[in-house]
Formats: structure tokens, sequence, C-alpha cells
């Protein structure tokens, strides 16, 4: 349903205040000082490292994150617009360490969970009292005929902020006027459900002013996406027929990618080719979950909804893209909300206190150009301790310029604060 932004305020307002509770909780003192360690330095991760520590400046935090500057998802499709620079993404971790998180930067090769210990893939070995991991997805290599880790150095995947970003970047700025970029959207779930057409949206701003001969195909395993009546009115308004959306029902599920002549083919085995082609394949749970043995057959991980412990391993906290949280979808705000909740259930069940009640929001903006933004907004609880959506919409489909121009300003202004919330950096 629509809402008002006063409506939506006064309710985040409320979950805001919710959060706040937790973490006024008094932090309870152990003989010792409990160990914590976190996998994982993005939404998720850093934030939980910074809330622990607040709640309980007592607990030793360690953070493993290989990266020493940590590039986020979100807002990368604005780099392929031109609105922003790829180092504009980028976040470190002086804020957390003058916390006193202790921040490694290294990879977390095992987890021995009967042991409570983590192995570090440069040989060391530390141990916990609670574990949290935050580990992002992996990509299911071949579950698209033909597309494994080699072929994204041909046709990137861009779905993890890094070196395939400036990849795809380098071939859009390199794609002949009146050429074909191509997208195939994956299946859900994946990690950031608007994403892939928010992408679309930024492509075609930067092919309109600078390739406007060009054309974008969306070939798409699904017959609806998020926030799809918005995005495609934008769509209409902006680009006129620069985008065709292809859904299943139409054929748009692609079965083989042929990555050394920038080809697909669909279902019923019609080929497609692109000048610049863009595979979004298949996901699951980051491999360090696997390999602790908290994912269940659908690879990723079942978790208590309440605490996000895992509901296979005890003393194993997940929260982000790699839990299955549904309804809450797999998004950096999602993660932030997620961590804080886990951070107050790690120390409360440190000092032997059980969780307290947690609520949930998530909020996503997508820019379709400079000026018009789209957002969706809900609030979750916990019922019969699952989560279910307590309230939210998307934005007005009927509203004027200066509303979107608002939009876009407010998922700017929302980037700005969640980044400043979990690194402690500015955008």
């Amino acid at each position: 349903m629509n809402f008002s932004r006063r409506q939506w305020l006064g309710r985040a307002g409320k979950a805001t205040a919710a959060g706040a509770l937790l973490l006024s909780v008094p932090a309870y003192a152990r003989p010792s000082a409990a160990r914590v360690v976190i996998v994982g330095g993005g939404f998720g991760g850093a934030t939980a490292a910074r809330y622990i520590k607040r709640r309980n400046p007592a607990i030793e935090v360690t953070l493993l994150e290989p990266a020493k500057t940590f590039y986020t998802c979100p807002f990368t499709n604005l780099y392929f617009g031109g609105l922003r620079t790829f180092e504009q993404q980028g976040h470190g971790f002086d804020d957390l360490r003058a916390l006193g998180v202790n921040v490694v930067h290294d990879y977390a090769s095992a987890v021995d969970a009967s042991a409570r210990k983590v192995s570090l893939g440069g040989g060391q070995t530390l141990a916990y009292d609670k574990l949290l991991l935050s580990p992002g997805i992996d990509f299911r290599w071949n579950a698209l005929e033909g597309y494994d880790e080699a072929a994204s150095q041909l046709a990137p995947h861009a779905w993890k902020a890094g070196p395939q970003s400036t990849l795809l970047k380098k071939q859009l700025e390199s794609m002949p006027d009146g050429g074909t970029f191509l997208m195939v959207a994956p299946a859900n779930p994946f990690r950031c459900p608007p994403g892939p057409y928010e992408r679309v949206s930024m492509v075609a701003h930067y092919l309109k002013h600078n390739k406007p001969k060009s054309k974008i195909v969306i070939l798409d395993a699904k017959d609806a996406f998020s926030k799809q009546g918005l995005f495609q009115d934008g769509w209409k308004q902006l680009y006129g027929d620069l985008i065709e959306w292809v859904p299943l029902s139409k054929d748009g599920k692609v079965v083989r990618v042929d990555a050394q002549n920038l080809s697909v083919e669909s279902e019923f085995g019609e080929i497609h080719k692109a000048d610049v082609l863009n595979v979004i394949p298949p996901q699951k749970a980051g491999a360090i979950a696997e390999q602790a043995g908290v994912t269940n057959e659908s690879g990723w991980v079942p978790v208590k909804h309440q605490t996000f412990e895992s509901e296979l391993v005890p003393d194993i906290y997940v929260v982000g893209d790699a839990t299955l949280a549904a309804p809450m979808p797999k998004s950096g705000f999602s993660a932030n909300a997620q961590a804080k909740v886990a951070a107050a259930a790690i120390v409360n069940a440190l000092a032997g206190k059980p969780a307290a009640q947690a609520s949930f929001t998530n909020t996503c903006y997508s820019l379709i150009a400079p000026d018009y933004g789209i957002s969706v907004a809900h609030l979750y609880a916990l019922k019969d301790g699952k989560l279910v959506e307590a309230s939210g919409g998307v934005s007005p489909k009927e509203a004027d310029a200066t509303f979107r121009k608002l939009e876009a300003e407010y998922g700017q202004a929302w980037y700005n604060a969640i980044a400043l919330d979990t690194w402690g950096t500015r955008a």
C-alpha cells in the first residue's frame, strides 16, 4: 500500500526508539572478558562490532575483513550512471578501531563450532564465545550453463563491488553507440531485489546522454520485480523505448551463456547477442557459512528471527544477505538492522540475560535518474518467532517531479547516514 512520508517517519521513529531501547539496556560485566569474533566488515558485520562495543566495551570484539577499504554495493549503480566515482563507495575501519574493535585484515578459512575456533587464511586461530557471520553472498557458478568464474571476466556480474564493477564500467564506456547492453536478471532470492532495475536505469541515463542510439534488454527469470510499476513508469517517462524488459512468461529465462561470443540462449532456444553482457547469476550464502555448517539445502542460513542465532549451530549468529529472513529483503539496510538486534542478543546472552524484544525496519531508495528517486519502506515484527510485515509500502505512483527529486535527495541522505552508523565514515 502507499503511505505518506509523515506516516513512514512516525513508524520509523517508533522502530528507532525500539532500537534505542535495545541499546539502553544496561550492560552486564563478566568475571573475564568474553570474546566475540565477527566475520565480514560490511553493513552487517561492522554494525554488529560497533553496537556490541557500545553496549559492553569490556567484550573483546575481533572483526575479520580482508579488505582495508570496504566498497559497498548500494549506490554502486550510480557509478555506472556517471553520478559517483568508485572511490566514493569505499569505507575504512579507523573509527571502529577507535572504539576498541580489533580489526584484522584477513579472511576466515574455517570454523570449528565444537571447539569454538575460527581459522584465518594467514594461519592464525581465534577462539570465541560467540561468533557472528556476515559473509554476504557467493555465486552458484554453472547454475547457468557456461557461466563460471572465468566467464565473469568477459560478461561481468558486478554483484560484488570491486574489480567487477570497474570492468563493467569500462565495457559500458567502450560500447559503440547503437550497441546493446544485455542484462540477465536472476530468479528470487538474490541480493538487493531492486538492484538490477536501478542498474538498468543508471545505464539508461548514461546511454541517453552519451550513446543515444543504443538499447538495453533485460532477460528476466521472473514475472515480477521490486517496485516494478514505479520503475516502468519512470523508464517510459524518461527513456522511451530504450529499455526492453522480457519476463519469464515471454521467454526471459536464460539457460545458457556464451561469454566468448557475448550471447545467451533462452529457455525456448532464442539466441540473444550483446555488445555488453551483464549476467547476474543465481546466488547462495557466502562460503564460510556453508563451511561452518549453518546453511541448509537452500544454500542460505536459517536463523532464529528474534536473535539471528543460527537454527543449526548454537553460538553462531548470522546476519545480512546470507540469511533466510523473509519477508525482509537481502539489503544493506536489512543487514544493518539485523546486526543491531544480534548485537543486543549476544551481549545479553553473554551476561546470562534473555534477548530483548526486537523490531526491524528496511528502507530502499532507487534512482531512475539523478532527480528521480523511488523508495520502498517496511516495518517488521515478530509473530510466533517469525518475522512478519507490520506496515509499509512504496512511493506514491502519481507523485510529481518535486516529490521524485526529494526521494533522490532522501536516498543520498540515507546512504550518508547508514555509512556513518556502520563505519563511522561519511560518503
